[in-house]
């Protein structure tokens, strides 16, 4: 049943991602971006490719802390390993346990360390990195000139300036009330969570540049913070489709090209998958004196 049910899963995500690419597609102009492919100045990806591998690490490090504040203490280069292997679970296998299942199946395996402190480990560290996200992207609402229909009649930018003031507040209430355990590596985490964050964010802009944009970063980045997002929903393959659905629905409020965006988002997966891929040729090895 349980095997029915994972394939079940990963159909049912093959085909919300064929349904979203169709949409994609069916909306933007094919030929001006098959024109944006052939423009691609491959040398920018080469720094987009480093800097997005620096932002895995940095996430990789945050977890690690976490493992700490609950007494498993793995080498950084053996938590690396995992990580690139849980990456390669979550990417390659979505149907099946997925890569926190499997790095919580591991670490209980060889440490004995209780699952429910591994999974809220794991939980905690998806939670940390999309709190640097929506943090980033309320910074960011203020820095894009935004075209909304609702925006003279509410003040919007006051709510926005609130929220991002109580982001981290909000989270260090819900870590204390919930996850007190992790709580004293709240702001080093935290400051993991953004280093990896921003690291992204310079990947998207060596990204844009490698398509010749030339302005208008901060919109491209706006809307791929809002896309990472969406993208964290267990809806479609490593978030491709929803990813892209986002870009050509946004581009009417920040004035973005929808080629130019559909393209970057589909270099930023392939860049994603590629690090992902080196997962499947480790042999993770876990023992007490890792």
């Amino acid at each position: 049943m349980a095997r029915f049910k994972n394939q079940l899963k990963t159909a049912l995500k093959l085909l919300l991602t064929g349904l979203a690419l169709f949409l994609v597609f069916r909306k933007i102009d094919t030929d001006q971006l098959l024109q944006t492919a052939k423009s691609i100045q491959w040398l920018w990806l080469i720094p987009a490719v480093l800097f997005f591998v620096g932002s895995k690490i940095a996430t990789a490090f945050r977890l690690n802390l976490y493992f700490k504040n609950i007494g498993l203490h793995i080498s950084e280069r053996q938590n690396w390993r995992l990580y690139l292997v849980g990456m390669f679970y979550n990417l390659f296998l979505p149907g099946g346990i997925g890569g926190d299942g499997y790095k919580v199946y591991l670490l209980n395996k060889h440490y004995k360390t209780p699952v429910k402190s591994l999974v809220q480990a794991s939980l905690l560290d998806r939670l940390g990195g999309l709190v640097a996200i929506v943090f980033l992207l309320l910074i960011f609402i203020f820095a894009v000139d935004l075209d909304l229909p609702f925006a003279s009649e509410i003040p919007w930018e006051l709510l926005v300036g609130i929220a991002a003031l109580l982001v981290f507040p909000a989270f260090w209430l819900m870590q204390k009330v919930l996850l007190k355990a992790f709580l004293p590596s709240f702001w080093k985490a935290n400051a993991w969570s953004m280093a990896g964050q921003l690291a992204q964010l310079v990947c998207a802009w060596f990204i844009l540049k490698s398509l010749g944009v030339t302005e208008n970063f901060l919109a491209y980045q706006l809307v791929f913070l809002l896309s990472s997002i969406v993208a964290v929903l267990p809806l479609t393959i490593g978030g491709v489709g929803a990813r892209e659905l986002v870009f050509v629905y946004a581009h009417t409020y920040v004035g973005i090209d929808e080629a130019i965006a559909v393209a970057f988002s589909l270099i930023f997966f392939l860049i994603s998958a590629a690090v992902s891929l080196t997962g499947s040729f480790i042999k993770v090895e876990l023992g007490i004196n890792s």
